[in-house]
């Protein structure tokens, strides 16, 4: 089987084309490399994939379908799409919208736009996000849920993609699949992420930002059991692509307050954190809580990773990577 995954030198992106990858996959890794966090990073990422057989690399900007194509070149016959590539960051979308609109819209439009024309038209597995959901204050958040108040311009950008997806699959017969992913991290994380944040910060001696507060909870969710739901994803919608559904929820199902987050990373640094105490930013939600019954009955999800087991993991590697 050939995967394409698009946005293979984020965070994300990565982990999963090295899982397809070692589940057997040929894959066709495809990056930019923005500048929008460090490129060392996304750059570090890339060198680790380099070093399977399997895997071939091409940059390009999903978003203009000439780079697209020509990242494909001759995997045209592509069995399965894994689209990751996106603008990412919540706040960054107050100050920078244009961005959102260009990857996670426009992006959309020309990866599906190269499905019509592919051989096979392979199904799409791409990924959206919890913050679809805005300030919904019914929880666990459900797929059900009515979904028509994003807070932010990255969630309105990505309820845009899902529904851009159920109108390519009404009119073009395109399978294909989302994912709302709840605050994912691990590894080769986000540096704008909080779990880099923080345990770069308190290793410091430097102060945290800490919003609402403190009066807030996220579905902390560690990378290998998001991993685990795309393959499930993946493997789904290649076996049975119409009984899949529109959207899954990946998330931990177990929100964690932010100040005993803060304690768990403290404990993995051996630092207490300087604690700076902030509102809320316009564009945050307060809490995120992820049901998670559809993805465990239809993709076998089954999140194991707990926070107190995930965050020293991180701080391990990061302390490795950052050579402290």
């Amino acid at each position: 089987m050939k995967a394409i995954v698009t946005g293979a030198a984020g965070f994300i992106g990565f982990h999963v084309a090295r899982r397809l990858a070692k589940e057997g996959f040929e894959v066709v890794a495809i990056d930019n490399l923005n500048d929008y966090y460090q490129v060392a990073l996304k750059e570090t990422r890339r060198s680790a994939l380099d070093g399977q057989h399997n895997i071939r690399f091409a940059r390009a900007n999903i978003a203009r379908p000439e780079e697209l194509r020509a990242a494909i070149g001759a995997d045209m016959d592509a069995d399965v799409i894994v689209h990751l590539a996106a603008q990412a960051g919540v706040r960054y979308s107050v100050e920078n919208p244009a961005a959102y609109v260009d990857a996670n819209v426009h992006g959309q439009v020309t990866v599906f736009e190269q499905v019509r024309v592919m051989p096979k038209q392979p199904p799409v597995v791409y990924a959206s996000s919890s913050s679809v959901y805005g300030a919904n204050t019914k929880v666990p958040f459900s797929e059900s849920d009515p979904v028509n108040n994003p807070v932010s311009v990255y969630a309105a950008t990505k309820r845009s993609a899902e529904l851009l997806a159920y109108s390519y699959s009404h009119v073009h017969k395109i399978a294909s699949t989302g994912l709302r992913f709840f605050t994912v991290y691990g590894p080769y994380g986000r540096p704008d992420m909080a779990p880099w944040l923080f345990t770069d910060a308190i290793s410091k001696g430097e102060p945290i930002k800490v919003y609402n507060h403190g009066k807030m909870a996220r579905d902390f969710t560690f990378i290998d059991d998001i991993v685990s739901g795309v393959l499930g994803a993946v493997n789904r919608i290649l076996s049975n692509p119409a009984e899949t559904a529109p959207v899954y929820n990946l998330g931990n199902n177990n929100p964690v307050a932010l100040l005993r987050f803060i304690e768990i990373i403290e404990q993995a640094v051996g630092r207490e954190a300087v604690k700076k105490f902030e509102p809320m930013p316009p564009a945050d939600v307060e809490r995120t809580y992820a049901d998670i019954e559809l993805a465990t009955r239809d993709l076998g999800f089954c999140p194991k990773t707990t926070l107190e087991e995930g965050i020293p993991l991180f701080v391990e590697w990061f302390r490795g990577y950052n050579g402290r």
